[in-house]
């Protein structure tokens, strides 16, 4: 969410509960940069939501919605399914057959 989208939300809080939510300066400074770190469409949504059920203003909990986390570890899965469509056929049978005698190996000593 952007600027813009943090303060729409703030109004329309306003325009849905008249006399009961004021946008202050200071209402203004400390609720605007949370809003910053949410999804705004989800946000907007969830507060329509609240709005059809809730005679009074939601807190911002009522109406967070944050955007998912990137996966990294997904990403870094491809990484390394491309690398390893990279590798011969000879190296395959090469580390899998050090693979198998370190299995062994470690099989042995138990």
């Amino acid at each position: 969410m952007n600027h813009n989208q943090a303060i729409e939300v703030l109004e329309t809080i306003s325009e849905l509960y008249p006399r009961k939510f004021d946008i202050t300066e200071r209402v203004a400074k400390i609720l605007i940069p949370k809003l910053l770190k949410m999804d705004f469409d989800g946000v907007i949504g969830k507060l329509s939501d609240y709005a059809v059920s809730n005679p009074f203003p939601p807190t911002v909990s009522d109406i967070a919605v944050y955007p998912p986390e990137e996966n990294r570890h997904l990403e870094r899965m491809k990484e390394w399914e491309e690398e390893a469509a990279e590798v011969s056929d000879e190296v395959r049978k090469l580390f899998l057959k050090k693979l198998n005698s370190l299995a062994e190996e470690k099989s042995d000593e138990s």
